[in-house]
Formats: C-alpha cells, sequence, structure tokens
C-alpha cells in the first residue's frame, strides 16, 4: 500500500539549515566561502549557491565578495528559527498540493480535512518557531521538543 500522506523535508531545506549552521558554528571569524560550507556539509556547490541567495534575500545571510569575502549570518542564530530557514528557501511550511492550507476548500465528507491540515500546520509552526539555529548548533533542543524525539515511538515507521 502506497503511503499517500507524508511530511517531507526537502533536500533544499535540509541543505540551508546545514548551511546555516556551519555559519553558526564559525562564529565571528571571517566569513565562510560557500565552497567551504558545501566541503564541509558534502552539499552540491552549484546548489549551495542558489539556496544561500535565496537565504541573503530572505534576511538571513549577508554576503561580501572578494579574497575576503563570503557568507555569515545576518542576525543573531539565537533568533532565527529553523522555520526562517526553511520558509527563506522552500516557501511555506505546510501546503497541500502547493497550496496554503486556508485557501483551500472541500465539501461533502472531505468537510473536514481543512481543519486537519490546519492542525498539522499548526503542530509544525509549533516546533519549527520554536527551535533556533542556536539551539540546534548547541544541541540544546527546547524541552518539548526533546520529549518528542525522545519518544521510541518517534523513530519507528508505521
Amino acid at each position: 500500500m502506497r503511503d499517500t500522506a507524508r511530511m517531507r523535508i526537502s533536500a533544499r531545506a535540509d541543505y540551508a539549515v546545514r548551511a546555516a549552521l556551519e555559519l553558526v558554528s564559525s562564529g565571528d571569524e571571517a566569513p565562510l566561502k560557500a565552497e567551504a560550507i558545501a566541503a564541509a556539509q558534502d552539499i552540491p556547490h552549484k546548489f549551495l549557491e542558489g539556496i544561500l541567495n535565496d537565504m541573503r534575500r530572505g534576511g538571513l545571510v549577508m554576503s561580501r565578495r572578494g579574497g575576503n569575502g563570503g557568507y555569515r549570518l545576518a542576525r543573531a542564530a539565537d533568533s532565527i528559527t529553523i522555520a526562517d530557514v526553511i520558509r527563506a528557501v522552500d516557501g511555506p511550511l505546510v501546503s497541500v498540493r502547493g497550496v496554503r492550507p486556508p485557501e483551500l476548500s472541500y465539501t461533502g465528507p472531505a468537510e473536514s480535512l481543512l481543519p486537519l491540515w490546519i492542525a498539522l500546520r499548526a503542530n509544525v509552526r509549533q516546533i519549527l518557531e520554536l527551535v533556533t539555529l542556536a539551539d540546534v548548533a548547541s544541541a540544546g533542543l527546547p524541552e518539548g521538543v526533546s520529549a518528542l524525539a525522545a519518544d521510541p515511538e518517534a523513530w519507528t515507521n508505521p
């Protein structure tokens, strides 16, 4: 039986979060070059360049050209959430067929799907808007998130 409902984190979002965490680890040292981030996180360099540009346009990273150039975070790591990073590169956290849940409508027996999708979005937001880059970089996830991850059922495939 094919699983038709699943939450996916795109490669783009995964790479963006990993790149941002590399920038956190560099601290206030010299900016990191895209090549160094790509090598450290095993991310295709050309793909990473596009991701970093989206993050720059989203106000999450700054870039400087030249020999001493590279990328650094535009704000403190404790003020950038994982949701911020994902939205910068992928758009809305939860969509159904590419549409935001509030823009959907259903009829008949499917009518109660809308509140289900809204609830899913609310739960995803509760986690991704709570966790910052600093939390992940320091391995200090918020207690509620750690508790969810500590549940053995969270690690199994239903």
